[in-house]
This record gives structure tokens, C-alpha cells and sequence, in this order.
């Protein structure tokens, strides 16, 4: 099917950068929407922000000014670049692609998910 791997998670202070990648596997036939979503303790989880395969994006109004999304189509890769973070970005990052998958000869569409990656911002 598909498969996401993250990386690039960690531990930041205040004012510092990040850069996640997410790089999908598998019987790819397409990969159309890819977004980063997170989940901090307690909450539910997130749209962060969200590229299609044109490179049309959106992001939450929190992250706006401060994270980017980019992709690359070829590679099945997605990224996002992270500054300024503050205490409020610390959560579990998961990665998300919605693309169409060969199964037994035949195409599937799909939703699916990386295992996610911490991200914690603290002094």
C-alpha cells in the first residue's frame, strides 16, 4: 500500500527551527493532498498545513508566517520548515498523504498516516 516515514523531530528552544521530512512508499500510483497534522496532550489532533500535488497550500492561522510546506512530487516527499516555534508547537507530528494505491492489480484511494515524530519546544 503506502507507507510514511518521518523524521526531524526533536527538542527546540523557544525562537529555534525545525525542518520535518516525510518521505511515502509503496505501490504508489498518485499522491494528491500531503499535510502535516499534530497532537498535543489533551487535545485533539490538528491540520498544521497542507500542499497539493499543483503546490497549493494552506496552513492554520497559528503557524502562519512561520512554517512552510514543500514537496516534492518526484521524490513522494513533503517537508516542513518550522521557525520561530514557541512552547504552544510542542506536540506529535504526524505526517498524512491521500493518494491511489495498487492493491491486487487494482487502484485504491487511500488516507493514510506516518507513526508520528515529537516535536517539544522548551527551554
Amino acid at each position: 500500500q503506502l507507507q510514511l516515514v518521518e523524521s526531524g523531530g526533536g527538542l527546540v528552544q523557544p525562537g529555534g527551527s525545525l525542518r520535518l521530512s516525510c518521505v511515502a512508499s509503496g505501490s504508489i500510483f498518485r499522491i494528491n493532498t500531503m499535510g502535516w497534522y499534530r497532537q498535543a496532550p489533551g487535545k485533539q489532533r490538528e491540520l498544521v498545513a497542507s500542499i497539493t500535488s499543483g503546490g497549493g497550500t494552506n496552513y492554520v492561522d497559528s503557524v502562519k508566517g512561520r512554517f512552510t510546506i514543500s514537496r516534492d512530487n518526484a521524490k513522494n516527499t513533503v517537508w516542513l520548515q518550522m521557525n520561530s516555534l514557541n512552547p504552544e508547537d510542542t506536540a506529535v507530528y504526524y505526517c498524512n498523504a491521500v493518494g491511489t494505491v495498487y492493491i491486487g492489480g487494482y487502484l485504491n484511494v487511500g488516507d493514510y498516516w506516518g507513526q508520528g515524530t515529537q516535536v517539544t519546544v522548551s527551554s
